[in-house]
């Protein structure tokens, strides 16, 4: 698989300066990041089925892929789905627009997919990806607010974060609270400030796990999520 390590430093975007990955759908620089993502891995599954991209053999390949979710990652189902074509809208299959049966079919039949957690981050942190790239890459079906949640959070998530239940709460308390024309900012202010404390987290572990009464690393977790789990 290729995976982003989880020790690589948050960095900040050359085009929108805000965190890598962060300002896509707008941002074409963090939009093709994500992009990449799926993008990657698919690269590495067509090597290993020895299929050449574009033509016929891999839209066979995306075929067979999309018709068994549950036997392959995640990235490389949503790869397969965008080199299909929805026979409702004509757009990219589980991409289409809100109301779209056949997408709304396919992105349900999404979750069935293989979630494996990296090693050293938290269990749940991979489905925590999956999904919010899954929302930036299809805004047009979900809630303004949600999408500003998602995409500012997705960065931290690379790097192996993964909110507590409290912290969650209260980004989502914010953004309920906040005033429309303040509520990006408002965001963008907690992101960062549990981007700092991850940051110091992060430096003070290996000198917690050089001594001897540290807790072992939790080992990496494997599961599918169930059809339609919600998000």
């Amino acid at each position: 698989m290729v995976r982003q390590e989880t020790d690589v430093t948050l960095r900040r975007c050359t085009e929108c300066h805000g965190y890598a990955y962060g300002g896509g759908p707008a941002c074409a620089v963090c939009r093709d990041l994500v992009d990449g993502i799926v993008e990657g891995e698919w690269a590495a599954f067509l090597r290993e089925w020895d299929t050449v991209a574009g033509g016929d053999q891999e839209r066979a390949l995306a075929e067979m892929v999309v018709a068994e979710p549950h036997r392959h990652d995640w990235r490389i189902v949503d790869a397969a789905l965008d080199r299909l074509v929805c026979p409702g809208c004509g757009g990219r299959l589980a991409r289409g627009p809100a109301g779209c049966p056949a997408c709304d079919l396919a992105h349900g039949f999404r979750y069935a997919a293989i979630e494996t957690d990296r090693t050293g981050v938290p269990p749940g942190n991979e489905h925590a990806i999956r999904v919010n790239v899954s929302v930036v890459r299809r805004p047009q079906v979900t809630s303004e607010s949600e999408v500003l949640v998602r995409r500012l959070m997705l960065p931290l998530l690379l790097a192996g974060f993964l909110p507590t239940t409290q912290e969650a709460q209260r980004v989502s308390a914010l953004v309920k609270k906040s005033p429309p024309g303040r509520r990006a900012q408002s965001v963008e202010r907690a992101v960062e400030t549990l981007a700092e404390r991850f940051s110091r987290t992060r430096r003070a572990a290996p000198a917690a796990a050089s001594s001897p009464t540290s807790p072992d690393t939790p080992a990496a977790t494997r599961h599918r999520s169930a059809r339609g789990r919600p998000r």
